[in-house]
């Protein structure tokens, strides 16, 4: 990878406490424009260019107050444990832990409780080509062990990718699962994803009970509306499934092998890449009347998220990759979204 990215930083605004709210602003040689800011460590705003214009493809908010409330979780990095842990328990090394409940009506805790890592500010820096994000979550936070350092570096390529790596160590052992909550539309408009393209390359994924938790089998895609393996029409999909909130389960977790791909009439194209072994492909069902950027009021499926992550509730799943990451050990994850044209 090659960078001639340009960084600059600039006050987007403050907490009640004071604390300063900063937005980065990463421009490459072909003008692609991605700024983060380090409340959530967000992505606010990606500009592709397409022909005569820059796309802006991630849904957001125009000011940090949008990002306090952020219920979606737009743009975000969540954790300690993205998805969906059953009941907010699990077992470590034969210790039981209760977390918070966030989902009350699926009695589930979710993308890491009330105040997860979307909801607090970063330590951040410029260094070389990135920035760098640092938040120490405490020990006993939200109800978890140990305390957790995490580290979220982002970078511009000069071919037009965003490249995210996340590293966390811990002082107990703790279940750990993080990623980024991005929302993307290729048309950069208020519109569906029903004419969005979608492959994703995985032979099964995790059928869920009522309340969005994997049952705990890997059933395979073969035959069934959850096949992705040749790029699918989104719009066709979701007549016969409704609305698409799952795990897929990659059939590679290496940088060199694409996870994903998303195409757009207007020529634009997302691969993805990623050392994770599950995508949450959620098809924005409960975005209705949620105002975004430029007062634009959401509609349903007006966006997609692949999330790259371990599988939902994996802790309480022996079958599942591991979650659980002890002293000494460093979880270490890269994911990229890479922009092009058809």
């Amino acid at each position: 990878m090659s960078f001639s990215t340009t960084i600059t930083d600039k006050l987007y605004g403050k907490t009640k406490n004071g604390e300063e709210i900063v937005q980065y602003t990463f421009t490459n040689k072909n003008g692609m424009v991605l700024k983060v800011i380090n409340f959530g460590a967000a992505i606010t705003n990606l500009h592709v260019p397409n022909e005569q214009e820059n796309i802006d493809v991630v849904l957001g908010y125009d000011n940090f107050e949008g990002y306090e409330s952020n219920r979606c979780y737009f743009g975000v990095i969540v954790g300690r444990v993205a998805n969906r842990t059953e009941g907010g328990k699990f077992n470590v090394d034969g210790k039981s832990y209760q977390v918070t409940i966030n989902e009350s009506h699926r009695n589930n805790h979710l993308h890491g409780g009330l105040r997860g890592f979307d909801k607090v500010v970063w330590k951040s820096e410029v260094k070389d080509n990135s920035v760098i994000l640092t938040y120490i979550s405490a020990d006993g936070e939200e109800g978890y062990p140990g305390e957790l350092t995490t580290q979220c570096t982002y970078q511009l390529t000069d071919d037009n990718a965003v490249v995210l790596k996340l590293n966390a160590t811990t002082t107990k052992p703790t279940p750990v699962n993080i990623c980024n909550h991005s929302y993307f539309n290729l048309s950069g408009k208020k519109s569906s994803i029903a004419d969005h393209s979608l492959m994703i390359n995985a032979d099964a994924y995790t059928p869920v009970k009522e309340n969005l938790i994997p049952t705990g089998v890997l059933c395979p895609v073969d035959g069934t509306l959850f096949d992705l393996r040749t790029p699918v029409l989104i719009g066709d999909s979701l007549q016969g499934v409704g609305g698409f909130d799952h795990n897929y389960c990659l059939n590679s977790s290496t940088l060199t092998e694409r996870a994903a791909r998303v195409s757009h009439p207007n020529g634009l194209v997302m691969e993805v890449y990623t050392t994770q072994p599950g995508i949450q492909f959620y098809s924005s069902n409960f975005l209705s009347g949620i105002v975004g950027k430029n007062n634009v009021c959401h509609e349903k499926h007006g966006a997609l998220c692949l999330e790259t992550q371990n599988y939902p509730n994996a802790v309480n799943e022996e079958s599942f990759p591991e979650a659980v990451i002890h002293p000494g050990q460093v979880y270490d994850h890269t994911t990229i979204f890479k922009f092009l044209r058809n």
